[in-house]
């Protein structure tokens, strides 16, 4: 039987590639091999051989030539713009929670820059104003508030064991039961749970919404107005996961009006925005200047950071281990459910 034949495609500089190579040298069944370029001759021949292929943007053409492809992993989260190569075809798709602890500790700091008014207060600083009164930007009390999970994956587990502290009462709604739920000791605290189509209580119980949430066909646009207005006037709302769960317009809207009292973004939904006059780029719609409101925080979707930190690759590695000794894979990827 030949070697299992591994193709790493996108630019990574040597170390990442040292690492990846020191991390599999102990595997003497696979053949690592790494391509720069997505589209390319070269990349497409390496790729006709190929057992598992590690791409985050491969094109139909590059799926296309790899006729011996088994495992495809996508070295990061988000799945929904590979989906639709796979489908109808015998390969496995499985992709890496390896920024799960990194994206916890942003939704936090996105959190409490909310709640604690650093932005505007830094702001006051930055133009000499020093010691105003509070004028509205008094600091959010976290303590007593009710807080839903929307997504119990990865991040939000983390972001559930950081706020343990903090004196709040926790609700997670999940798509369907798992083992936290089956077994609530081993749980940071006591929560409600509540499934997809308990969506409404579930907003009506909580305060502060942390959004980890796959987008899928099932998601996507989940959180319009009717779901703003149940959230409350005391409201907050924080986003990590991706712009399309929420409507641009209502969430705007729900900000402008104050029919919540604020939110903390890190996602958007314009990733290839036109510079403006003036030549500033703003990742959504012109006629929702996020940018202009008092109760937003905003963040360039940076959650993930430090993006290029090592360990990024341990996930990937260790799923090519699992394939080359034939055992279960970790985040496998379901296509109809798409994540």
């Amino acid at each position: 039987m030949g070697k299992i034949k591994v193709l790493f495609v996108g630019e990574r500089d040597e170390e990442h590639r040292q690492y990846i190579l020191h991390k599999l040298q102990a595997i003497n069944t696979i053949q690592v091999f790494f391509s720069d370029k997505v589209d390319d001759p070269g990349t497409y021949a390496l790729a006709e051989d190929a057992d598992v292929l590690v791409a985050g943007h491969p094109s139909k053409e590059l799926i296309g030539s790899a006729r011996n492809l088994k495992l495809h992993i996508v070295p990061f989260t988000g799945v929904q713009h590979v989906i639709d190569l796979f489908k109808g075809r015998r390969i496995t798709l499985t992709n890496a929670h390896w920024p799960a602890r990194s994206v916890a500790q942003h939704v936090l700091a996105l959190l409490l820059a909310l709640v604690n008014r650093i932005v505007p207060h830094h702001i006051r600083m930055v133009e000499g104003q020093w010691r105003v009164f509070e004028d509205g930007l008094a600091t959010i009390p976290l303590h007593g508030r009710k807080v839903g999970l929307l997504g119990y994956g990865a991040v939000n587990r983390h972001v559930h064991e950081l706020m343990r502290g903090f004196d709040v009462e926790f609700a997670i709604l999940k798509r369907s039961p798992g083992p936290a739920q089956k077994s609530p000791s081993s749980l940071p605290t006591p929560v409600k749970w509540f499934t997809a189509d308990q969506l409404h209580p579930f907003l009506s119980l909580i305060d502060t919404l942390l959004i980890a949430l796959p987008l899928s066909k099932h998601t996507e646009g989940i959180i319009k107005m009717p779901e703003l207005e149940l959230l409350g006037k005391d409201g907050l709302l924080v986003n990590v996961a991706r712009g399309a769960l929420l409507n641009e317009h209502d969430l705007f809207t729900a900000l402008e009006r104050r029919v919540i009292a604020g939110a903390a973004l890190d996602v958007w939904y314009d990733y290839r925005p036109e510079p403006d006059e003036a030549g500033r780029k703003y990742p959504y719609a012109r006629s929702h200047p996020f940018h202009a409101l008092g109760n937003v925080v905003l963040s360039p979707h940076r959650a993930a950071s430090p993006i290029r930190t090592l360990e990024r690759w341990d996930e990937v590695i260790e799923n090519i281990r699992r394939f080359a000794q034939g055992e279960e894979l970790i985040n496998v990827v379901d296509l109809e459910q798409g994540y």
